[in-house]
């Protein structure tokens, strides 16, 4: 299993994901897991919904020859999700 090690972790987010933890009856280790999972989880369900929302947008217009097609609009916002995530 994979070793993660967050160093110059700042104190205070600490001692919350400790708080956290506690209440909810686990390990600093699975809240951490616990809580990156969901976070995750949700950035990847959110691009999925807004991609799916382009399509719909998009299925209104009627696209002249010559004119990009879904498939390359979906494709660009794509591209523009590989720069990373942003928090």
């Amino acid at each position: 299993m994979p070793l993660l090690q967050v160093r110059d972790f700042p104190e205070n987010l600490y001692n919350l994901l400790s708080l956290r933890a506690q209440s909810e009856n686990r390990s600093i280790t699975q809240q951490t897991i616990y809580m990156l999972s969901q976070d995750l989880d949700y950035l990847q369900n959110r691009n999925k919904l807004r991609r799916k929302e382009l399509i719909n947008s998009l299925s209104s217009y009627t696209l002249s020859e010559g004119a990009p097609s879904y498939t390359d609009f979906v494709r660009q916002d794509r591209e523009r999700d590989e720069g990373g995530i942003t928090w």
